[in-house]
């Protein structure tokens, strides 16, 4: 039996709010708060969601981090900075079912008593952001969201959620980074602790969800959290939007169930391998994320554990699939190079090293380098990793530390054995300055 859509659902027009309703809209915040909000909890928790924004962290338990009691302002902050190369599922998400989205916030807001909500949209997605702004203005009319609530739903519960755009960073998925962004000052990752559930957006408690994350809730609500608990991996349970792009012949995001073969989402979903020609590498979840060999893919089940045995992640579920014929010293160059561009520069092992990996990487690539620079830029690599306050240096050395790992032979075959320094064209009193040296490289 084909598991059934949650989120990316087979109903033509479902981002007009009449198909919403016609099709159960808001049913499933009527059923929350129908319980208490410790209730609500309790069935998160037992439906088994784990966070889809890379880290995995089971929601339910997250939401019960929120503190409690009269008087505390609450927020939520919904990330919807889909920034990672590879990744664009939540665009799917604003796009065909962005009252799903809404209702989900409306929940989890119950669920914890939200005073109001954040949804933070990547600077880069203007029509995403206009169709989210439409959504939100209509679900206002109708007296779904804010004051009215309390009158249409009958219930002493209600909550305001605003939209805010980003402006092109990166470092702004990171949820600390996000905050500071939306307060209004340069997006910089805090130091942790204090966790944003203790000290979040103007320093009230927060609660940070990814938008698939939020946009699966009213789901769990409607088919029940013992049904959800049955899709997939039962240690990481439900659906995934998997991303799939790269060389393949159908790219698109296909929702399937955790622990679909890899190589199943490859060949049956996404058409398989443009020309017929044979895999390299597979970037499993997002561009951050460790690369994986032709031949570590085969019966490998689509899930965070089973990626985390592997060596890899399941990340963002960003599937980047690359053909024999890649150039995969060019690849990590060219990643590299983003990871350089969007390190906010706070800590030292980021600012500086990913430009040195960046920098070794393009002798590489050029012909330039000499073996042991191999070495050298898995040597800066795993200098960085674990070292910056916020995910951003281990996203920046995974992918070269990685690729130059797996991959020796085609780096090597960019490298030359030795470089023999001989100076040309000595300008007097110049020496040795970089521009009076020309070094010959065998």
């Amino acid at each position: 039996m084909q598991t059934p859509k949650l989120i990316l659902r087979d109903i033509p027009n479902l981002n007009k709010i009449e198909v919403y309703l016609e099709n159960g809209g808001f049913d499933s915040f009527r059923k929350a708060i129908a319980t208490t909000p410790d209730d609500v909890i309790d069935v998160v928790k037992k439906s088994g969601l784990r966070g889809r924004g890379g880290a995995c962290f089971p929601t339910g338990l997250k939401w019960s981090f929120m503190p409690k009691g009269d008087g505390i302002i609450r927020y939520l902050a919904c990330n919807g900075d889909e920034s990672e190369p590879g990744s664009f599922k939540d665009r799917k998400i604003f796009e065909d079912n962005p009252f799903q989205l809404i209702e989900g916030m409306l929940i989890a807001g119950y669920a914890m008593q939200i005073t109001a909500a954040y949804l933070y949209i990547r600077g880069e997605y203007h029509k995403q952001y206009d169709i989210m702004q439409a959504a939100l203005d209509e679900a206002y009319a109708r007296g779904f969201v804010g004051e009215k609530m309390k009158e249409t739903f009958g219930t002493n519960f209600s909550m305001n959620i605003y939209l805010h755009k980003g402006a092109g960073a990166y470092v702004c998925g990171e949820e600390t980074a996000q905050m500071t962004s939306a307060e209004g000052y340069r997006g910089t990752p805090r130091i942790k602790p204090p966790f944003p559930a203790q000290s979040g957006l103007w320093g009230k408690p927060t609660t940070v969800n990814n938008v698939e994350t939020i946009a699966t809730v009213p789901a769990i609500f409607r088919i029940g959290a013992e049904e959800f608990s049955k899709i997939g991996e039962p240690k990481h349970c439900g659906t995934l939007l998997f991303g799939v792009s790269g060389h393949v012949n159908k790219p698109g995001v296909y929702e399937l169930p955790t622990g679909t073969l890899l190589t199943d989402i490859i060949e049956n979903y996404a058409g398989g391998v443009r020309g017929g020609k044979k895999i390299k590498a597979v970037i499993p979840g997002g561009a951050s994320m460790p690369v994986l060999r032709a031949d570590e893919i085969e019966g490998l089940p689509m899930d965070a554990e089973h990626l985390k045995a592997i060596g890899s992640g399941v990340g963002t579920g960003g599937i980047m699939v690359m053909d024999e014929d890649t150039d995969v010293v060019h690849v990590a160059r060219r990643i590299s190079h983003f990871f350089h561009h969007e390190s906010c520069g706070q800590c030292t092992p980021c600012r500086a090293g990913t430009g040195w990996m960046e920098k070794i990487l393009t002798r590489i690539d050029e012909g330039d380098a000499v073996k042991s620079d191999i070495d050298l830029l898995i040597s800066v690599a795993e200098q960085i990793e674990g070292r910056t306050i916020c995910a951003l240096g281990d996203a920046a050395a995974w992918p070269p530390k990685w690729f130059a790992k797996k991959f020796r032979a085609d780096f090597e075959k960019k490298c030359k054995d030795e470089i023999v320094r001989t100076p040309k064209n000595i300008v007097h009193g110049k020496q040795n300055s970089p521009e009076s040296l020309q070094y010959i490289v065998k």
